[in-house]
């Protein structure tokens, strides 16, 4: 169960490319909302520019991208280029899905703050998320 934060964080929750399997990502942005985030769903088939720009229109504080598609590696570079691009490197970007243990550390050095595999509980999502998000106010 994930308890109810302090402060309120913005997030947008994107699916990005043609997978059109998005209960985990639907689960994920209730959850996090029931938790007190400000969840945003941009809905299924999102472009990388599409997905920045909701970010950049909701003035978000984080993006969680979920792929079960294997196009994280072709996905994730394109999104964090346009993050960069706009100026909005500060979002913290999250990955979920399918995700091989072996891509992880590459997405990581990239810029990806932090990869949820399947079996990653709501309780630990949403309090990593709340932790990192106050630890960098506090800054």
């Amino acid at each position: 169960m994930i308890t109810v934060m302090d402060q309120t964080y913005r997030v947008v929750v994107a699916k990005p490319g043609l997978d059109g399997h998005d209960r985990g990502a639907k689960v994920i942005a209730r959850a996090l909302r029931d938790a007190g985030f400000e969840v945003v769903y941009t809905g299924l088939h999102q472009t990388p520019e599409q997905i920045v720009q909701a970010v950049i229109q909701e003035d978000a504080d984080v993006l969680g991208v979920s792929l079960l598609s294997g196009a994280h590696n072709t996905l994730v570079p394109r999104i964090l280029e346009l993050l960069r691009n706009a100026g909005r490197e500060d979002v913290l970007l999250l990955v979920g899905g399918i995700i091989p243990e072996d891509d992880i550390p590459g997405l990581e050095a990239l810029g990806v703050a932090r990869v949820f595999t399947p079996g990653s509980s709501l309780g630990e999502i949403g309090s990593w998320l709340e932790t990192t998000l106050d630890a960098r106010q506090s800054l």
